[in-house]
């Protein structure tokens, strides 16, 4: 059998990939080796950039009708401290408590819509690729099988046979603590306070927030009228657990006992997850037709991130895949893969690393520098800044050449309102094809009849909105700024940069016949 990418994994990373390779008009074949969709609780939720490409997307709607609950208060942990964004207007950070169950059942459907083959309970055993495919042996349920592609996408979590395959190095570190995470009801003897604090029969305070004590950190997020409570430990343990593996809530239970020296009484479970911290970055995320994303690429020592990382890795895989496999892919295009993620990956890498020397520290030095830090966010600005360093919303990709130049090249597109001759709409539903657009914010008609010669490839429209920063955006499907014309920029400028910019990103124009 041959298909044109092979994605090896069908947890969020995956399926996403496999989405937005449709939309390109591309066939991906995904192999996952658990034969249904896991029930195991993982991750409870996403958060940061990915909610506004979904929201591109047109998925953010059915991510929000599936979720259990609201969307919880911009208040974030932060290695043992909190980041509260809540005082903001426009915070630039937010969370949504969708189970990474729902999350997979809703790409999932979205797949089977877009005609995606998954093909669950095959495991891929081994990979081999020379210089125009890739191999995949497969394990299936009638036996083994091959399939050969033009591409193979490593989708396949923290151990994965993909990297191992295509001998990648997975350098870093592994912490010797075990974090448990539950969310639960609690039972009459319990009462939570108008501060976040629960009020324990017999025993009395157990505050909101983080509680260190010399055995371990206690979490407690709650809130006055809502009937859950998440709770978090974390101790240190040198023994390994199957991630994969269920928690009970006795263990839960121990966990608190040995933490806080005292039973907390639960009603009812609703959610029971175990999780190592690891700092891991693949030394590369390309080798040859091999390409990983997600956890294959990075494991970063804090929660609410990976997902996020993962899922925008394949956003900006997919459609740089499609331009190779359609012939149209400008050299090295598919290089700048490896370049721009790999980047963002170091990015998270560096404020998950920052959060441990905040959470495990326990002298009275490393409590000095908890109390600065949250001083520290005290001020707006850098309140800011943390935010978007933890949703990911700080990344500039390098923009090489003279159209880099303009603060808004590398970044991601903002969701302006747009006045255009069918009316008000944003910028996030004319992304919702994953096609690349030129936008002219100034009716410049020198820029469209440039942009003309890829008019087969990129979407031109006219629109204006009323915080114009520039003439004209090159959106890519990324949803990242690949040029922008400054205000009033002169023709003799604008042109040449805005050509030089599309052959950069989109191949060399189309033949005028």
């Amino acid at each position: 059998m041959h298909t044109d990418v092979i994605i090896v994994g069908a947890g969020p990373t995956g399926l996403m990939l496999a989405c937005e390779l449709r939309l390109a008009g591309v066939r991906p074949l995904v192999l996952e080796r658990q034969p249904r969709r896991r029930d195991t609780p993982k991750a409870g939720g996403l958060g940061g950039q990915i909610l506004e490409l979904l929201r591109y997307r047109g998925l953010l709607e059915r991510c929000e009708s599936a979720c259990p609950g609201p969307a919880p208060a911009p208040r974030f942990p932060f290695g043992g401290v909190h980041v509260d964004l809540s005082g903001l207007a426009d915070p630039p950070m937010h969370a949504l408590p969708l189970p990474q169950q729902q999350l997979e059942k809703v790409l999932d459907e979205r797949a089977g819509e877009l005609g995606v083959e998954i093909r669950r309970g095959h495991q891929v055993v081994g990979v081999v690729q020379d210089e125009s495919s890739v191999t995949a042996e497969v394990l299936g349920p009638d036996g083994p099988y091959r399939v050969t592609a033009r591409f193979l996408s490593g989708c396949d979590g923290a151990r994965s046979r993909v990297r191992d395959a295509a001998d990648v190095a997975f350098p870093g570190t592994t912490y010797p603590e075990i974090n448990r995470l539950a969310q639960v009801t609690l039972p009459d003897t319990v009462a939570v306070l108008g501060n976040g604090d629960l009020d324990v029969a017999g025993f009395g305070t157990v505050q909101g927030g983080f509680t260190r004590t010399d055995r371990g950190l206690l979490g407690v997020g709650a809130s006055p009228g809502s009937p859950v409570v998440s709770l978090y430990t974390t101790e240190e343990e040198s023994g390994e657990y199957d991630d994969d593996g269920p928690m009970s809530l006795a263990e839960f239970q121990d966990s608190v006992r040995r933490v806080l020296g005292v039973d907390l009484p639960v009603a009812e479970a609703i959610r029971l997850s175990r999780f190592t911290f690891k700092a891991r970055h693949a030394e590369h995320y390309r080798k040859g037709r091999i390409l990983l994303a997600g956890d294959a690429a990075h494991l970063f020592p804090a929660t609410g991130v990976a997902i996020n990382a993962g899922m925008t890795d394949a956003v900006n895989l997919a459609w740089k895949l499609a331009a190779d496999i359609h012939g149209r892919a400008p050299d090295g295009l598919l290089d700048t893969y490896h370049d721009e993620r790999h980047f963002a990956g170091a990015r998270t890498m560096l404020h998950t690393r920052a959060q441990v020397a905040l959470r495990r520290g326990t002298d009275p030095a490393a409590e000095a520098l908890r109390e600065v830090f949250q001083e520290l966010l005290a001020d707006e600005q850098p309140l800011r800044r943390m935010g978007a360093l933890v949703a990911g919303a700080d990344i500039r990709y390098p923009m090489p050449g003279p159209y880099g130049h303009h603060p808004l090249a590398g970044t991601f597109a903002p969701d302006l309102t747009l006045h255009t001759d069918r009316g008000v709409t944003g910028l996030g539903e004319l992304l919702r094809t994953a096609r690349p657009l030129l936008l002219d914010l100034a009716d410049r008609e020198d820029l469209r009849r440039a942009a003309g010669d890829w008019r087969t490839r990129v979407d031109i429209r006219t629109a204006k909105t009323t915080d114009r920063r520039a003439d004209a955006l090159l959106i890519r499907p990324d949803a990242h700024i690949a040029w922008a014309a400054a205000v009033d920029e002169s023709p003799d400028n604008a042109v040449p940069a805005l050509r030089e910019a599309l052959g950069r990103w989109f191949g060399a124009a189309e033949d005028p016949a």
